[in-house]
């Protein structure tokens, strides 16, 4: 009988990304406590700008997009906010998204399934994912269940489940 496998992956779903930026920047638009603060958010390559006339007001507009990705079901763990910082009279915050799982952290969760995992289930890194095979599926389900306890700094998706 064939091994049953599943992927570990790090992506991001633009779309859902994109609709919480456009909602995020609708409701900035619209709300009283941004009128009149220049507080705009946009697409910059593949990262994602926020200007403000005040760090506190780039801050909220912060806010309120992670609260719209929160809705649309979006880990805040793919956001990599950096510090606001002053460009003439406007402040701009750079947010990067984290796509992939990093060697080390591809690392860290393969030695997790080693030591703690069962016994039958063999891992291996690729590229910027892992694939977890195993004899029974149960043990899978269990390799699974013991990733989502586990607190990594990459959002995770269980994928290609056969």
């Amino acid at each position: 009988m064939a091994d049953s496998s599943f992927d570990i992956v790090s992506k991001i779903d633009r779309q859902e990304v994109d609709n919480a930026l456009n909602q995020t920047a609708k409701e900035i638009g619209h709300r009283f406590d941004f009128k009149g603060v220049g507080a705009s958010i946009a697409w910059t390559g593949d990262s994602i700008e926020i200007k403000a006339n005040s760090e506190s007001r780039a801050d909220a507009v912060l806010d309120v997009f992670k609260e719209k990705l929160i809705k649309r079901g979006v880990s805040l763990k793919v956001l990599d906010a950096g510090e606001p910082k002053i460009s003439g009279k406007i402040y701009r915050l750079a947010v990067a998204l984290k796509e992939g799982i990093s060697q080390d952290d591809a690392k860290k969760i393969g030695k997790l399934i080693r030591d703690e995992g069962p016994k039958g289930a063999k891992v291996q890194i690729q590229g910027d994912e892992l694939r977890v095979s195993s004899k029974k599926k149960d043990d899978l389900q269990q390799i699974i269940s013991l990733v989502k306890g586990k607190d990594f700094d990459v959002a995770l998706q269980f994928t290609n489940y056969r």
